[in-house]
């Protein structure tokens, strides 16, 4: 077997779980199991967190149905709600709560013929300008759906586009528009990614949605996610498949971009960017092996990457190589390829296996 696996860590998931229900006592939580999971296991993620979290919450009815095989009768909630109207049908088949976020989709749910009535989630543009009924709309909807045989719930969700950045101009603005509208009869409230569960208490409401924080990451530029208490959820972990002597002018992989100063060893590592490690990473990207850091050297191939052992000489064959973890942190990895923990997570391709520690 090729050797590369992700070390899923289901103490750390339920550590994390907590944490967020501590910064908002009193108040549910959504456990946002999206993108399978931020790339960690919908199902897996959902069954280790079914006897603690209130909710889950997906993008869509195809993500739906995966964690409902998992867990039958937890509240579910689809972010991005409905999209032909034989969803409905099934959402109310299968206890789903449904975002509702412009007419089309409100129109679809008051035609519908339901089986039971649905929780619903009138879905408020407070300032991110992505989905949602301006607030005027959003009152004209309320009315028509309060009355509604098909709704049994009716809610209130909207998003923050810039809780990541603290005292960002916007944040304020987006609670004043939230609050615009609570003088509307509402059966539940909530706002607050990650970003505003751990920094804005002003935004717990009755719900929180806990995403990028349930696997070990910062949402935050500034503050790390050991800072924060959080505990790293997945560890990417290849090994030494290779190793070799470099003679000073000698290059390293695709495009010769790597040469060597001086007499160098090279490692090179199972993992490459089809397995989801970044193709942009530059040379001098952390990897860990044996407790030290070791620098990438030249360009990440397809399958493989190439390290510079010089000056950790006890390295040998088969030796594993953390790309990230515990040394090396999701967020520090992001962070040196310019982009941000949660496309890396989610892209951890499918050939990948995935290993499960309770």
């Amino acid at each position: 077997m090729r050797p590369l696996v992700a070390t899923v860590d289901m103490a750390a998931l339920r550590h994390n779980y907590l944490l967020a229900k501590r910064c908002a006592p009193g108040r549910h939580a959504f456990a946002v199991v999206k993108a399978n999971a931020y790339g960690h296991g919908a199902p897996q993620v959902a069954e280790a967190l079914a006897d603690l979290a209130d909710g889950f919450a997906v993008a869509c009815i195809e993500e739906a149905r995966q964690v409902r095989q998992v867990v039958a009768d937890a509240r579910l909630l689809l972010l991005e709600g409905c999209f032909e109207a034989q969803e409905y049908q099934e959402a109310a088949q299968s206890g789903l709560d449904v975002v509702v976020q412009d007419e089309n989709q409100a129109a679809l749910l008051l035609a519908a013929r339901l089986e039971r009535p649905l929780n619903v989630w009138l879905k408020l543009d407070s300032g991110m300008h992505r989905l949602g009924f301006t607030a005027e709309a959003l009152r004209e909807c309320h009315a028509r759906l309060r009355g509604s045989a098909n709704v049994a719930e009716l809610n209130l969700i909207s998003h923050f586009a810039c809780a990541d950045e603290r005292g960002h101009s916007l944040i304020d603005a987006q609670l004043e528009r939230y609050s615009s509208v609570l003088d509307l009869a509402f059966d539940n409230r909530t706002l607050a990614n990650s970003a505003a569960v751990l920094t804005l208490p002003a935004a717990h409401m009755d719900w929180i949605r806990p995403g990028i924080m349930l696997y070990g990451a910062s949402p935050f530029a500034e503050l790390s996610a050991q800072t924060l208490g959080l505990k790293p959820v997945m560890r990417l972990t290849g090994r030494l498949i290779a190793v070799r002597d470099l003679a000073p002018g000698e290059s390293v992989g695709y495009g010769a971009g790597w040469i060597a100063e001086r007499p160098s060893r090279i490692g090179t590592v199972s993992c490459g960017y089809a397995d989801g490690y970044p193709r942009i990473a530059p040379s001098g990207t952390p990897l860990a092996i044996r407790g030290q850091r070791v620098p990438l050297a030249g360009r990440v191939s397809m399958d493989m990457l190439a390290v510079d052992l010089t000056d950790l000489p006890d390295a040998v064959l088969g030796d594993e190589v953390e790309l990230w973890g515990e040394q090396v942190t999701i967020d520090e990895l992001a962070t040196a390829c310019g982009t941000i923990g949660y496309e890396l997570l989610t892209k951890v391709t499918a050939r990948v296996p995935r290993r499960y520690i309770p």
